[in-house]
């Protein structure tokens, strides 16, 4: 869910910014936007339908892919609320006809910088119980092999 409110809110500063008139200043386009810091959202709805198909059917090789792509979003997530802070500390002048965009699309920022630490943290918490449950079934293997080469 978290993923397509990213989509969108990528969406929606494709249509903020691409509406910017040529001024004297110049547009205003953030790093967050040159990169699709936002577009990256696709990151973690893949995360999700992996969470879901390792929860239905769970294998260790699923498991495994799953905690994988967790820590990919982890990295994605550390990365954009890297470049988001960026954005947001450095404001260059723009054009008076562009201040409005570029002031709403800081905002949008803003919003997104809360909705990265929800993500981080999701993120983070199904990578640790990834690794117990992995650690779990190693052992519940290794204890049923014990069982069965100690009975005669």
């Amino acid at each position: 869910m978290i993923g397509i409110f990213h989509v969108f809110m990528w969406y929606f500063l494709l249509v903020l910014y691409t509406g910017q008139i040529k001024g004297a200043f110049g547009t205003y386009e953030p790093v967050t936007y040159k990169t699709g810091c936002t577009l990256w959202g696709i990151s973690f709805i893949i995360a999700g339908v992996f969470l879901i198909r390792v929860t239905k059917y769970p294998t260790r090789s699923g498991i495994i892919s799953t905690l994988i792509i967790n820590i990919i979003c982890i990295i994605t997530t550390i990365t954009a609320v890297t470049l988001t802070i960026i954005e947001l500390s450095h404001f260059n002048s723009v054009s008076y006809r562009n201040y409005g965009q570029a002031k709403l699309g800081r905002e949008v920022s803003r919003i997104l910088l809360f909705f990265y630490a929800l993500e981080f943290s999701i993120a983070l918490t199904h990578s640790i119980y990834s690794c117990s449950n992995l650690f779990r079934r190693q052992n519940d293997l290794t204890s049923v092999t014990e069982e069965a080469d100690s009975t005669p």
